[in-house]
């Protein structure tokens, strides 16, 4: 069963509230009227991604997928233009995917560097030698 919850008290915690906070996704009162991921696909995210900027990327390319479907409706004086949250979270998703790739990449103890290696097989080679 799906939840939708959130809670400002845990922001200082790199946690499913403080995603919620940073990607926008605050309003929790309607659920998945208002929502655009769960709880239990933001904790699925966060799980699979220990580094913070990979699981906010991977959540952004969750939200834009699912909102790619959404389209406009009209029925008796009625409308929802559905498709207006699309772009938005589009370019949350290009800014995040830009920043992850302009990062050099960060030798680090535990987890993946981010970027190109650094070092390589025969860094150090002379190109001028015979």
């Amino acid at each position: 069963m799906a939840t939708w919850s959130y809670n400002p008290l845990n922001l200082a915690i790199p946690d499913m509230d403080k995603m919620r906070f940073e990607l926008g996704d605050t309003a929790v009162e309607m659920g998945a009227v208002t929502c655009a991921l769960c709880d239990e696909e933001y904790a699925a995210m966060l799980g699979q991604n220990p580094d913070w900027q990979r699981a906010k990327l991977a959540c952004l390319r969750a939200i834009v997928m699912k909102l790619s479907y959404e389209v406009d409706t009209q029925a008796d004086g009625l409308s929802y233009a559905l498709s207006q949250r699309f772009p938005r979270w589009k370019t949350m998703l290009d800014e995040a995917e830009k920043k992850l790739s302009n990062l050099t990449a960060i030798p680090r103890i535990h987890g993946e560097s981010i970027g190109k290696p650094y070092f390589y097989g025969d860094l150090h080679a002379n190109p001028r030698r015979f």
